[in-house]
């Protein structure tokens, strides 16, 4: 017999987490549209060469690589070579593909363009809970604006599409990668070092201080500008202004401010906004801000992204700016359903049983007339009609309707005889 399970890191979705899924994919798309974003597709599978080039950090080791077909898989074969095995792939995220799109089509599309992804990805994960290896991502990007004002709207779009959803009281964690990076050079790190430096910074919050010295003198750090930093972090907490004072390049530091303060003001208090000085992203094409926003309810960030101005010139040979943010779809439906949420303003699903004499036809246009008050669900009557009901009301049936005694409701839990 054929197996009946999902592969690993892969799973199926009941009815009644889908319902969930269906509310929060429309609530954010209702958010972002009603912002000017439009949406785009793109295919699930990308160029090799395209993905290995995209300096997305460890995701590159989590490639979900296609095997070539036919003669060119044989020639492959013949020459021994893995790598040459395969000449495409599974997206890990959605940034490279818009990448792609955007330079691709660029003509076609509105300056700046404002975009709306939310589309199936795919790494080679080791299963566990919160990770899979098929997952939803939902992002908004703004492609061809250099100015912090993307960012700034960003933020917002994203903070009033978790809003919507019910979400409240959370924070937007925000770092710049070039004051890091300065900041970094001045304890004396040599710059070809500050990407491995950065991903040990990362994990100051996990690590501490004496953690992160210890990972930067197990990579053979200058010892000199491992202690600076020790010396520096273990002074305490640091703000933006002690980060910003130690970097050569003030704009950083200064439109880093500016941005906190125009989200403080477009908050309201309904969320904040912090400076995160070990906040780094793991991918390694973001080249500006940083986000995420996290929630004191839950472990994790709930939404992420940053900026990545050098992406699309990959393509296209010349810079072009880009940021985005990205909503943890998955993580915020796997929240809802353990809360036991309920959609807000769902019709009562109710079933219309009709017996084998009945006038299909009828029956019909009788569903559609309870259409206007309930999710009508049309279904032959059971001979044992009780378990029947039973069973309905178990998968969120809240009335029945029998079709002879139309238009009579009741309520299940309440006894019917059929």
């Amino acid at each position: 017999m054929m197996k009946t399970s999902p592969l690993k890191g892969m799973r199926d979705i009941l009815p009644r987490e889908q319902r969930i899924r269906d509310y929060v994919q429309n609530e954010i798309l209702k958010t972002y549209r009603a912002a000017g974003f439009e949406r785009i597709s793109t295919p699930i599978l990308e160029e090799m060469e395209n993905l290995d080039k995209s300096d997305g950090g460890d995701n590159l080791n989590l490639i979900f690589k296609v095997l070539k077909r036919g003669e060119k898989l044989e020639k492959a074969l013949a020459a021994g070579s893995a790598a040459a095995l395969s000449d495409m792939g599974l997206r890990y995220d959605l940034t490279l593909p818009l990448s792609r799109y955007y330079a691709a089509n660029r003509e076609a599309l509105p300056a700046p363009f404002k975009v709306i992804q939310t589309d199936r990805v795919y790494r080679a994960e080791r299963p566990q809970k919160g990770r899979l290896r098929e997952f939803v991502q939902c992002d908004i990007d703004i492609l061809g604006d250099e100015s912090p004002n993307a960012e700034v709207e960003l933020i917002d779009v994203t903070a009033r599409a978790l809003l919507s959803i019910g979400f409240s009281g959370f924070t937007v964690n925000i770092n710049d990668r070039r004051l890091l990076r300065g900041m970094l050079q001045h304890f004396g790190f040599p710059a070809e070092a500050l990407d491995s430096v950065c991903i040990s910074f990362d994990k100051l919050d996990k690590l501490g201080a004496p953690g992160v010295a210890a990972e930067l003198t197990e990579k053979q750090m200058p010892p000199e500008a491992v202690q600076a930093l020790t010396d520096f972090l273990q002074g305490g907490a640091f703000s933006l202004d002690d980060a910003a004072a130690l970097c050569a390049d003030k704009a950083p530091g200064d439109t880093l401010r500016r941005v906190i303060k125009t989200v403080e003001a477009l908050s309201g208090g309904r969320y904040g906004i912090a400076y995160a000085p070990s906040l780094v992203r793991g991918q390694g094409y973001y080249t500006g801000m940083v986000f995420e926003i996290t929630c004191p309810a839950f472990s994790g960030a709930v939404a992420g992204g940053g900026r990545y101005d050098e992406m699309v010139g990959k393509f296209l040979g010349q810079r072009v700016p880009a940021v985005g943010f990205s909503i943890g779809f998955e993580r915020i439906c796997a929240i809802l359903l353990e809360q036991g949420f309920a959609v807000p303003d769902e019709k009562p699903r109710l079933a219309l049983l009709y017996g084998a004499d009945a006038d299909f036809a009828d029956v019909l246009q009788k569903a559609e007339a309870l259409r206007g008050q309930y999710t009508v669900a049309v279904l032959a009557a059971a001979k044992k009609v009780g378990k029947q009901l039973d069973r309905l009301q178990q998968h969120g049936c809240a009335a029945v309707c029998f079709a002879e005694k139309y238009p009579e409701v009741r309520p299940l839990g309440a006894k019917a005889e059929g």
